[in-house]
């Protein structure tokens, strides 16, 4: 099992990465090109899913880029770190509920290196946290199948700016709040790259 790891420095345009996610879906298909992980940031982004409505807008002069994934709206921007991948779901048995549990585990583990404990939620697909008497999100997941193969990821909040999520509902879950892991706990997340990376390659070889 050969997977390409791109790592980006600089924030990279929404639209660019995606079109590159779709070009390399469709050559791993055709048997032209390895899979994909890649980690990166976006400059300030608002992406929509394929099961958002207009009402989880609140600020209407926001821009909002529709989307093919799975999921509703949710913020992208600088502080966070974004995930990507092209995975091949025709050599892990086609079992998309295992694949989405796959990268719960990888987003639960990774936070466990850091003391922290977080959890997901079977009606609020995501990965949780316990945070001063109240639930809050620390991570999004959103994912689109196409010819079996799994694309687009998921993000953590690093130490973003947390008003962006007070102009959309994000993921369209009004009753919770949008967190970072700075507030959670101030320690050094510089490395949290390279242990998502670990931790994603590890379960994807299980």
């Amino acid at each position: 099992m050969k997977i390409e790891i791109k790592k980006s420095r600089k924030p990279i345009k929404y639209s660019y990465a995606i079109n590159f996610l779709e070009k390399r879906l469709v050559e791993i298909n055709n048997n032209r090109a390895n899979e994909l992980i890649w980690l990166l940031s976006h400059p300030s982004t608002y992406t929509a899913g394929t099961r958002y409505n207009k009402e989880e807008i609140i600020d209407k002069k926001i821009k909002i880029i529709k989307t093919n994934r799975g999921g509703k709206i949710t913020w992208h921007g600088p502080g966070q770190i974004v995930c990507y991948f092209v995975i091949n779901l025709n050599k892990r048995g086609r079992d998309i509920r295992k694949f989405v549990k796959l990268i719960e585990k990888t987003l639960i583990k990774t936070l466990n290196e850091y003391k922290i404990k977080s959890f997901n939620d079977r009606k609020n697909i995501g990965i949780w946290i316990k945070h001063k008497k109240k639930t809050k999100k620390i991570a999004a997941i959103g994912i689109r199948i196409k010819k079996w193969i799994a694309y687009h990821g998921f993000s953590i909040n690093i130490n973003n700016d947390l008003k962006e999520y007070k102009k959309i509902i994000p993921c369209g879950i009004k009753n919770k709040e949008v967190t970072n892991l700075i507030n959670i706990k101030k320690q050094n997340y510089n490395n949290i790259k390279e242990i998502i990376i670990k931790n994603l390659i590890k379960n994807l070889k299980i």
